[in-house]
């Protein structure tokens, strides 16, 4: 049964179902009780979920949350595929299998590879990044240093366009090549300006150079193979693309600065960024800013390895003291020139905030990072949880956005914050 809601009366919506036909939910949720809440407090969270998928804004949604690593929320809704705005393909029920990219929200996986060979001392932070691709230090960016990268500080936040191309997607040494002849924009360590593209081919290249190996490679032996993740990787196998969520350009058509600002960050209009996102040479290859692929799930177990201080299972990932300097506070919450928001940057990772924070209020040790355009993945330690919060569509700016964030504002005041987890301490902590 359909609803036209929404979807009829505003432009580019999906068609949106009674949410009930549309739900699924996974059968590895344990009871709230079982980690200090009631079954009202889950209830709310995903009705909130409801209330904006009602907007016709996300075709499928997906969310998992670990409290004290139980999962107590891992269910999905909408449609992995068909449901388009003006799609006439027949809808593919979107399941907890589903597989979705975390677009920007990689690089918490990528820092992460680097943050390895930092506390192997193979890499050494607030060196410069020349010392590890001599070519890099063109045009004046020979002092630009490891640090100033992860922390979207290197004054070299535009992208050219045609950087990333269907054509040029997988051409790694292109790619490298072009980002070595960038000219600086601003003093190193000056100015904070999100580097959307930048960032994680710099950090990736640093890591093929320094290991020998293929950062596929270098995420599949550290990590996914000891912790037994069956995804949780750059761009999929072939075989899986029919498992993969499709991108839909949803909402009002990009205008005035905020398409301009995406243009000259990403390098492309925002509508060839949806479709580049759907082409199957970018799902299969390996874009180290943006296109870890895996179902919300292990997303979620991803970021309880780091709640869980670099060790989950048993199994010892990252030391301690690696992942206490990855998720601390290097730059406060200034305004960022790309965002256009007040962002506290850790080294890879998106801090929380008291009042202003992606993660809900109040949530000043939360660490995570947003993706292409409503993707979240975060932990909050003093809430221990860890949330995977990942969907398909690719809205710009729509004032029903409100509502996505609502959602981590229902997460953040229904979980209580010192329930008595050891996870990471996070960011400033004591």
């Amino acid at each position: 049964m359909y609803i036209p809601r929404v979807g009829r009366f505003l432009p580019n919506r999906i068609r949106v179902y009674p949410p009930e036909e549309v739900r699924v939910i996974a059968d590895n949720e344990v009871a709230p009780q079982r980690v200090g809440l009631k079954s009202s407090d889950v209830e709310a969270i995903w009705r909130a979920v409801e209330v904006y998928y009602k907007m016709g804004l996300q075709p499928a949604m997906a969310l998992c949350i670990r409290r004290n690593g139980h999962v107590i929320l891992n269910r999905t809704i909408g449609h992995a595929r068909g449901n388009s705005p003006g799609s006439t393909q027949e809808p593919v029920l979107a399941t907890p299998k589903t597989l979705f990219n975390m677009f920007s929200a990689s690089k918490c996986v990528t820092a992460m590879l680097l943050h390895k060979l930092i506390e192997e001392g193979r890499v050494n932070l607030h060196a410069p990044v020349a010392k590890y691709i001599p070519a890099f230090s063109q045009r004046g960016k020979g002092k630009i240093t490891v640090y100033q990268v992860l922390t979207h500080s290197a004054g070299i936040p535009n992208t050219p366009s045609g950087l990333i191309s269907i054509e040029l997607v997988n051409d790694k040494s292109h790619i490298i090549d072009r980002i070595c002849q960038l000219p600086l924009e601003t003093p190193p360590g000056k100015t904070q300006a999100y580097h959307a593209l930048h960032s994680g081919f710099i950090v990736a290249e640093i890591v093929e150079r320094i290991t020998g190996n293929d950062i596929q490679s270098h995420l599949t032996s550290l990590l996914c193979a000891p912790l037994g993740f069956s995804h949780l990787r750059y761009g999929v196998s072939p075989r899986d693309l029919p498992f993969v969520a499709q991108e839909s350009f949803t909402g009002p058509k990009p205008f005035g600065p905020p398409r301009k600002l995406f243009r000259t960050s990403v390098g492309m209009e925002f509508q060839d960024a949806v479709s580049l996102a759907n082409h199957p040479d970018f799902l299969t290859g390996v874009v180290p800013s943006c296109n870890i692929i895996a179902t919300a799930d292990e997303v979620s177990r991803y970021f309880e390895l780091l709640l869980r201080m670099g060790t989950l299972d048993g199994v010892e990932v990252f030391k301690k003291r690696t992942v206490t300097q990855a998720v601390a506070e290097y730059r406060k919450g200034r305004i960022d020139g790309v965002i256009g928001l007040p962002v506290r940057f850790g080294l890879g990772f998106m801090l929380g905030g008291k009042y202003l924070s992606f993660y809900g209020p109040d949530t000043q040790r939360a660490f995570g990072h947003l993706g292409f355009t409503n993707i979240l993945a975060y932990a909050d330690p003093e809430r221990d949880i860890s949330v995977a919060f990942l969907n398909n569509g690719k809205p710009l700016v729509a004032i029903e956005m409100m509502l996505w964030m609502r959602v981590m504002w229902v997460i953040a005041s229904r979980i209580p914050k010192d329930y008595g987890g050891k996870g990471c301490p996070g960011p400033n902590w004591k």
